[in-house]
């Protein structure tokens, strides 16, 4: 009985290992599983594929691609941009590709074209429920189709439908903006990337989702090339062209000039500035422009005051500076932010009160309250500021209500200014704007917009909001010059009271309404409907404490075109934000609604939507939705922004770890989309073949070692 176990375990053994071993054999071969149409295996990639994981087992969509071009053509201080986008779908299956891609905070967005081959197919806008309505009974039909969205007054989704297997479908959109004129340089900007947003915990859910979208860590490489043009006909001699966020190639002439990018194409990852100036002694103090669209005349006026005089002493100021150094804000941003702050307190004089505040998800208010600006208070200040470093949350409203806390809103012998430096990457704008309006008091708040890609509706609606100005920084280089020029404006008198006096036949509508206060610098700029542009128009003010006034011929204004959709779409804002004065909101949505459908813009209550009406993808195949991935700002820190240990949505083909893939429902054309950062909890239940193979040869070597041993014993 002592050696039929032995002899057991001798015969089983072996079978027990060859069992094992094909286990993993066969576990082995279902690591490469055959995918369903438009799925694919990790080997199966091209190189440099961007992959989402499925959730059938071993499984990938390749990631959906866009390119944009870019054009805009300048007339004066108006521009007319055209964004045509090319979305590839590099995949086997019918997909629709989902883009959140930015505008400019102020554009009036009113065409879409979708190109289906040779032709070209206009949208229409409509109220929000109802494109998506059309959007969607288009995409179950299998017609090709987008759908342009307002997520903010300067984030768009684009989704487009029943993009086919390998195909490239190019979508349209046009859009009119004013150009910025400051120290007497007229400004372009156009956002290339839409930052990660913030969410603070009361944010609603559906709301914050809308600003998500997968993030590329920047060392896999810049997706979502754009190439840019601008044609610029300036109306006067032409000075110089410059831009500080990306090198240009210019071919001048006398009052006109053809710009491009000098590397071609770049990757969307900062935002795209540029500026012009008139040739010395040629600026002009008056731009009046015209248009006439169905018998009503629309005017556009930009009034460049007189220079502020250098030989009026200002008043003392009470300077309460805030500086945004969460995670969003790592790397570049926050040196900037530093170099920034250090330079502010170095402008101080001994008259002046100052104090600090710094926030991420906690706060800090350095001082108890404001204290004079001494050697030994800017040293304890500037050694803060040094120690700083960015990491956390954006929970900024904390961080607003501190700076606009006056203890003695009475004092009229300091002026009080809040100078708020940040990227403000938030989601939360609408619950911000209302506090600034409800606390501002006495205060004026001028933002800083630090990084490459600032959120501009949250810089410049808390500057409109807090009477004050936005500066923005996009490179360490533009600190000194940048910071120079806002002190300039702090430092110098300010123009109030300022009014406009029409004639009396003109019923006109006019924005903004009233007219803000204005700094050095600053020109006054009025839209306005009218049905009589004869007269004179008399704007009025108090400049440096004395009268100022300037009278203009308004039948010397010349014909341009866009007027109309900058008026309607300065409507529309003057519309919104009266939202936190405590206007009815119903009252504010039906004017919003009408304005927008009348003058065919997109806006918070409408959409544009184009539909193919031919069918193209046929009815039993799948349709997936994918979003298109984007860059990381330039200059930005993932980690910082995320966490170390997060999972991020995508990766290359050439190197896939299964831990950083997020999961994609492909059933039913829904995904259920992970947010940026967000750790994917991935399933459990497959077996790791490669280690049951080597279970098995190990017990198999086993196996042999015993056999050849007890045949030994036997033979003795």
């Amino acid at each position: 009985m002592r050696h039929r176990h032995p002899n057991l375990l001798r015969r089983l053994l072996p079978a027990f290992a060859f069992l094992i071993a094909c286990a993993g054999t066969v576990a082995e071969a279902q690591d490469k599983p055959n995918c369903a149409p438009g799925l694919m295996r990790r080997d199966e990639a091209a190189s440099g594929t961007l992959l989402l994981k499925t959730r059938t087992p071993g499984c990938y969509l390749g990631a959906p691609r866009v390119a944009a071009d870019i054009t805009v053509n300048v007339a004066g201080p108006v521009a007319r941009t055209r964004v045509t986008q090319r979305f590839h779908n590099p995949s086997d299956g019918w997909i629709e590709g989902v883009y959140l891609f930015p505008l400019p905070d102020g554009a009036a967005v009113d065409t879409l074209k979708l190109r289906i081959g040779s032709r070209l197919i206009e949208g229409d806008v409509k109220e929000k429920q109802e494109a998506r309505q059309i959007y969607e009974e288009a995409k179950a039909n299998g017609q090709r189709a987008s759908l342009v969205e307002e997520d903010r007054p300067n984030v768009f989704t684009n989704q487009v439908a029943n993009i086919g297997p390998h195909e490239t479908v190019t979508v349209q959109i046009e859009y009119q903006e004013s150009l910025r004129f400051e120290h007497g340089r007229y400004g372009l900007r156009i956002p290339l990337v839409v930052a990660p947003r913030y969410a603070p915990g009361n944010a609603p859910v559906a709301d914050t989702v809308k600003l998500m979208a997968p993030v590329l860590r920047p060392e896999w490489g810049k997706v979502n090339p754009v190439r840019i043009r601008v044609n610029l006909e300036a109306g006067f001699p032409l000075g110089d062209v410059e831009s500080r966020s990306h090198a240009l190639l210019v071919d001048r002439r006398a009052t006109s000039a053809a710009i491009r990018l000098r590397d071609g194409k770049v990757p969307a990852d900062r935002d795209f500035t540029m500026s012009f100036a008139a040739a010395p002694g040629n600026a002009p103090n008056v731009s009046l422009l015209k248009e006439t669209v169905a018998g009503t005349d629309y005017l556009l006026a930009l009034i460049v005051p007189p220079a502020a005089r250098h030989d009026v002493k200002p008043k003392p100021r009470e300077a309460i500076f805030v500086l945004d150094n969460s995670g969003s804000m790592g790397g570049e941003s926050i040196r900037q932010a530093k170099a920034s702050l250090i330079l502010a307190l170095d402008r101080l004089h001994e008259e002046d009160n100052f104090n600090l505040i710094r926030f991420d998800d906690t706060l800090t208010v350095l001082f108890p309250r404001p204290v004079p600006a001494s050697a030994a208070n800017l040293a304890a200040a500037k050694a803060y500021v040094q120690s700083i470093d960015a990491a956390g949350g954006t929970e900024m409203l904390p961080a607003l209500l501190a700076a606009l806390n006056d203890d003695t809103p009475d004092d009229t012998s300091h002026v009080r200014q809040v100078i708020f430096l940040t990227d403000g990457d938030v989601s939360n704008e609408a619950e911000l704007f209302s506090a600034i309006k409800q606390k501002l008091g006495r205060s004026r708040l001028f933002t800083v917009g630090i990084g490459s890609a600032p959120n501009m509706y949250f810089m410049s609606g808390a500057a409109r909001a807090g009477r004050g100005t936005y500066t923005g920084i996009a490179s360490i280089d533009e600190v000194a010059p940048r910071m120079a020029e806002l002190f300039a404006k702090l430092e110098r008198p300010v123009m109030t009271d300022i009014s406009a006096r029409w004639p009396q036949s003109a019923a006109i509508q006019m924005w903004p309404n009233p007219l803000p206060d204005l700094y050095d610098g600053e020109p006054v700029v009025i839209a306005a409907r009218t049905a009589n542009l004869q007269g004179q128009l008399v704007l009025s003010g108090k400049f440096a404490g004395q009268p100022w006034t300037t009278t203009l011929d308004l039948s010397s204004a010349r014909a341009a075109q866009g007027i109309e959709k900058l008026w309607a779409r300065g409507k529309i804002q003057s519309l919104e934000d009266s939202r936190v004065l405590g206007v009815d909101t119903a009252q504010i949505d039906m004017g919003v609604l009408a304005t927008a459908l009348e003058h065919h813009l997109t806006s918070r209550l409408t959409s544009l939507v184009a539909v193919d009406k031919t069918p193209r993808r046929p009815a039993d195949e799948m349709l997936t939705r994918q979003d298109v991935p984007l860059n990381l700002p330039d200059g930005w820190d993932f980690d910082k922004v995320f966490g170390t240990d997060a999972t991020p949505d995508l990766q290359h083909a050439e190197a896939v770890p299964a831990n950083l893939l997020r999961e994609l429902d492909t059933g039913h054309g829904a995904s259920a989309v992970k947010p940026a950062g967000e750790a994917v909890q991935l399933p459990q239940g497959g077996t790791d073949s490669r280690l049951m193979f080597l279970i098995g040869l190990g017990l198999l070597l086993a196996a042999s070692l015993l056999v050849r041993r007890t045949g030994t014993e036997t033979r003795r």
